[in-house]
């Protein structure tokens, strides 16, 4: 009897191969394009058997948003706060980065994942016994959040558009901008932009340390009404 070669060995069909190749097909065609035929075409099987795996639609993409959420570091029990929400703010941009269409799957979805349950619940805990508050723990969970989605859309933006790298642009707004007519632009553009450029990595975590920064101030005043 002849033993088949591994290259003609299928990989067996799995939730998890299921849902992997549901994120790589929404990474190459976006999440509007993904449907259970066309991931059964992508992995070379009846859009029925999918069914043995994943219960639904929702079901399928519950579970892709706990496959991108694993790729973001959630806090250890042991993190100090400020680290722990560090490393989530980094890791989340990396991830959302890799995934353009996940940020809205995750944060708009109605039912919830049980990685992005215990991923909120450990971003959570961090926070608390970190000494926040539960009203400051909504804020910074928030607040960070939106800081790292608002970052990371703005680029998309910049990306999907088509413009030319941040020095490029500002040396072809430059050739035209008059300064006697937007004096500080002009100036920013000539003097800062053109000289130094603009590092991405840099603007993120600059930004990224005052909101913690922020935090860190508020986090030791203590709740209204437990003033002594």
């Amino acid at each position: 009897m002849e033993t088949p070669s591994p290259s003609n060995v299928r990989e067996p069909l799995s939730r998890a191969r299921i849902l992997r190749a549901g994120v790589d097909l929404a990474d190459a065609r976006g999440l509007e394009r993904l449907s259970m035929r066309a991931l059964a075409g992508a992995l070379g099987v009846e859009a029925m058997s999918l069914y043995n795996h994943v219960a639904n639609k929702d079901d399928l993409l519950d579970g892709m948003g706990d496959m991108v959420m694993a790729e973001i570091e959630a806090p250890g029990p042991d993190a100090p706060w400020r680290e722990a929400m560090r490393c989530r703010a980094i890791t989340s941009r990396a991830a959302y980065a890799r995934h353009p269409w996940a940020g809205r799957l995750v944060h708009t979805r109605p039912s919830v994942g049980p990685g992005r349950l215990a991923s909120f619940d450990a971003t959570i805990g961090c926070l608390r016994r970190g000494g926040f508050s539960h009203a400051l723990t909504v804020h910074a969970l928030s607040t960070l959040d939106a800081y790292v989605h608002g970052f990371g859309a703005q680029r998309l933006h910049v990306a999907q558009a088509e413009v030319p790298d941040d020095v490029a642009m500002a040396d072809a707004l430059a050739r035209w901008l008059p300064p006697e007519r937007y004096p500080y632009l002009s100036e920013l553009v000539h003097e800062h932009v053109l000289v130094h450029g603009y590092d991405e990595e840099e603007a993120f975590s600059f930004g990224l340390e005052l909101v913690l920064e922020g935090f860190e101030r508020r986090r030791a005043v203590p709740p209204r009404g437990t003033e002594g």
